[in-house]
């Protein structure tokens, strides 16, 4: 399979850093930078300089780390946003506007033709500049599509290298996705890139479609933050390229130590069940499951555990299985009876019945509780 035409654009520095409540130091996100850049991520959106001088520093610190990955710099479609972005040494400024009418008439009160104009000026600073441009149309997803082709046509005469299209609030689902991604990749003489939001829970799937729809960057955030419900996941995002896209030149085995690196710094919990980097994405209890598993782990894991820095567990529980007990024993290093492994099983169920966790220690009385009534 020839692998799909797309990079990387992670924004968990700048967007991720905008969930509510979340502010990383700037040790923080030069230990997150260092990791995407260890994995392959071929653009790190950094920050907003213009928010504060603290910003502006964390900013040019990640710039001049040394990194093989690009740095961008976020920035209203104002001269002074742009200068600063361009002090802090920055490969490419992101330069946003919003595009439909709603937005337009809110912030500005004037019209959209006018709002581009004035930002066409900006994007002739930054290129005046020397810095590479990538022109973001925001709330793209609600903009009618000849105005939109129409933004990034004259952004793209003006010297934008890309054109961002963002599904701002996440209204989108993947078959919209396809069809608009689609056209606009038929109309624009530059690549596209795609920034999806998580409000319907369709991010992931709608940056997926955009990929195959010729959409080019990627936007991600690590563990999906960001905004609201958030961004589109990372992790789940570099497996499903590697797994259907044929994109195999990023290094997933870290992809388990960022998730829980941004776990820690961002203070937001991971679902026990998130996919990839989750306590379950890899945990089984149904005997008939790790039955198969034990034979050969494609049965009932698409990818594995290794593949994302990960490991496989068994759960004991009420649908735990025979089979599962004794290789669960097994790695405790007991030996039971047929009578005993029987006996063990039935205390394991009942146990999990009433809720509680089977625990190594649990197991472990359990199972000197069976030796005890069948020595």
């Amino acid at each position: 399979m020839k692998p799909w035409n797309i990079e990387i654009c992670d924004v968990t520095l700048r967007d991720g850093e905008q969930t509510p409540g979340v502010s990383f130091s700037c040790q923080e996100k030069v230990e997150i930078a260092q990791q995407l850049d260890t994995i392959g991520i071929e653009l790190i959106e950094a920050g907003f300089p213009a928010v504060s001088p603290n910003e502006k520093q964390c900013v040019k610190t990640i710039a001049n780390l040394g990194l093989t990955a690009r740095v961008c710099g976020f920035a209203r479609a104002r001269v002074p946003d742009v200068a600063t972005a361009i002090d802090c040494d920055v490969d490419m400024v992101s330069i946003f506007i919003p595009t439909s009418e709603l937005h337009v008439r809110l912030k500005f009160k004037k019209p959209r033709e006018q709002v581009l104009e004035d930002a066409l000026g900006v994007i002739d600073f930054a290129i005046d500049h020397g810095v590479q441009v990538r022109f973001a149309a925001e709330d793209a997803s609600r903009t009618d599509l000849p105005f939109l082709k129409e933004v990034y046509r004259r952004a793209s005469e003006h010297g934008a290298v890309l054109l961002s299209f963002a599904d701002t609030v996440g209204c989108l689902i993947p078959s919209e996705m396809q069809r608009i991604m689609t056209e606009l990749v038929a109309s624009a003489d530059k690549p596209l890139c795609a920034h999806c939001h998580n409000d319907m829970g369709c991010a992931v799937a709608n940056t997926i479609t955009a990929a195959q729809a010729g959409a080019f960057q990627l936007h991600t955030t690590v563990n999906g933050i960001g905004e609201r419900a958030g961004n589109a996941s990372l992790e789940e995002v570099l497996v499903a390229l590697r797994m259907k896209g044929g994109v195999e030149r990023y290094d997933l085995s870290h992809l388990t130590g960022l998730s829980h690196m941004v776990e820690k710094f961002s203070g937001i919990t991971l679902p026990r069940n998130k996919p990839v980097t989750g306590d379950l994405a890899f945990s089984h209890e149904s005997g008939i499951h790790i039955a198969a598993i034990l034979e050969d782990p494609a049965s009932y894991e698409y990818f594995p555990p290794e593949m994302v820095g990960s490991q496989r567990r068994f759960i004991l529980g009420k649908h735990t299985g025979k089979k599962a007990l004794e290789h669960v024993m097994g790695s405790l290093g007991c030996e039971l009876t047929e009578k005993q492994v029987c006996r063990v099983l039935d205390l394991v169920k009942d146990h999990s019945e009433h809720k509680c966790n089977i625990t190594p220690d649990v197991l472990k009385k359990l199972i000197r509780k069976a030796q005890q009534e069948n020595a």
